[in-house]
């Protein structure tokens, strides 16, 4: 059984008497510990998928079922439970908290929930343990995005979704932070998925789902992943 599951999955917005269709009958699965790469054109419907999948918003039909539970189902209680311990979110804007220390901002999101990583280690993972008591404003943006991946991942949830995790960043850097989520979904079995609109990161992607107009257009696996050294864009 799959880990992820998306059935025919519908989210319509009324603004006044008007009917946006964000999404058209979305039907995917994910594998657990698998790294997803979801593409698409801005408002092709990635960042619904996102949120629907990580419960902030609900969907108007059909199905989203994660790790046996169908979450389509959860009321706004067991969304908030469900938010807090199984997703880590990573967003192009890396929303720290500028009074308080890189291992503060890490210390906050482990404080709700029952079983979270070592703060130290997790920090130390995402090579910032010599950053460990700077504030964010001493810090450069890529720094701040492995903060808020530290803050993401110490959480030790089962799903981490990042949005256009490395739009704020220059190549490099952002080359840099796509290594990192994808070895930390390879050691830590963590699912990773990306929304991006570049198509160039797709090559590093075990399984990529293109979307388009609020539909899937096609789902890739790769057998061989290219490393992200190697892919340029």
């Amino acid at each position: 059984m799959s880990f992820i599951e998306f059935r025919n999955v519908w989210k319509i917005y009324r603004m006044g008497n008007v009917k946006i269709k964000a999404l058209t009958g979305t039907n995917f699965t994910i594998d657990e510990g698998e790294f997803v790469v979801i593409a698409g054109a801005s408002g092709a419907g990635k960042s619904t998928i996102l949120n629907l999948l990580g419960g902030m918003d609900s969907q108007t039909t059909g199905k989203i079922i994660v790790d046996g539970k169908e979450i389509s189902e959860y009321n706004n209680k067991k969304l908030t439970t469900y938010r807090r311990n199984d997703i880590g979110f990573v967003f192009q804007f890396y929303n720290l908290v500028q009074n308080l220390t890189v291992r503060e901002n890490v210390e906050l999101a482990t404080q709700i929930v029952k079983d979270p990583l070592d703060i130290d280690e997790t920090i130390k993972a995402v090579g910032l343990e010599d950053r460990i008591s700077n504030f964010p404003s001493q810090i450069s943006g890529g720094e701040q995005q492995r903060v808020a991946i530290a803050r993401a991942l110490a959480k030790n949830p089962k799903i981490l979704l990042c949005d256009e995790p490395t739009g704020a960043l220059d190549y490099n850097t952002g080359k840099q932070i796509l290594k990192l989520l994808y070895d930390t979904c390879k050691e830590k079995k963590v699912t990773v998925v990306v929304i991006t609109h570049n198509l160039a990161i797709s090559a590093m992607g075990d399984k990529v789902i293109k979307v388009k107009n609020g539909a899937v257009e096609s789902i890739t696996l790769n057998e061989n992943p290219v490393s992200i050294d190697d892919i340029e864009w």
